[in-house]
This record gives C-alpha cells, structure tokens and sequence, in this order.
C-alpha cells in the first residue's frame, strides 16, 4: 500500500507586517483632513517583511513627504509607530498610533489671515 505522509503546515516565508484595519482608520482619517486642505495628493502603502509603510505625498511623481512605518519587532525597544520626515528625520515614535500621528495634524493647524 502506498501511504502519502502528510504535508507538515509552515507559516508562510514571506509573513508581512501589515496595518490592521483600525489603525488605516486613523491614518485615512488624518489622510482626508489633509487632502481636503489641500496639503497632500497622494499616498503609498508598502507592507514588507519587517515593516509596514504608508508613505504621504504632495504630488504622485515627488518623494513622500511623510513616512508612516509599523515595526513591530521595535514594539519594547523604541515603539512600533514612528512619523518620519521627507529627509529622513524620526518627527514622533511611539507605542500609541494615534498619540504619534498627532505630529502631522500640528501642520494643519495655521494661522488665517
């Protein structure tokens, strides 16, 4: 008799850190205020191995403004939510989306003349 041996289960190799659908909530929720002002056009998400990215950007063809990233494995050293800027710069980090997001909506915020 010819037996086949089941098939072990392995997780899948490319596992990618993705946003969870609450945590798009928040980011379109500030993503539209800002659209809505005028400030941002479009947008980019890239889910990778080790990080998750919502990239902002004032025109499609440009370098993204802002950089959402999600890196879970950062969750106990520097916080998995980090805000980074068009040269590179950490402007927030943090364990709270909505605590690190609150970065981007201070640019909102301008005097009227």
């Amino acid at each position: 008799m010819n037996q086949n041996a089941p098939i072990p289960f392995r997780p899948s190799q490319s596992e990618k850190v993705a946003f969870q659908r609450r945590e798009l909530g928040e980011i379109l929720t500030i993503y539209g205020r800002m659209v809505a002002a005028g400030e941002w056009r479009d947008y980019g998400i890239s889910m990778l191995k080790d990080v998750a990215v919502f990239s902002i950007f004032r025109r499609a063809a440009e370098h993204p403004i802002y950089r959402i990233e999600k890196r879970p494995k950062l969750a106990t050293k520097q916080q998995t939510y980090s805000v980074i800027g068009m040269d590179g710069r950490i402007l927030k980090r943090g364990a709270d989306l909505q605590q690190v997001l609150r970065v981007l909506e201070k640019k909102l915020i301008r005097a009227v003349d």
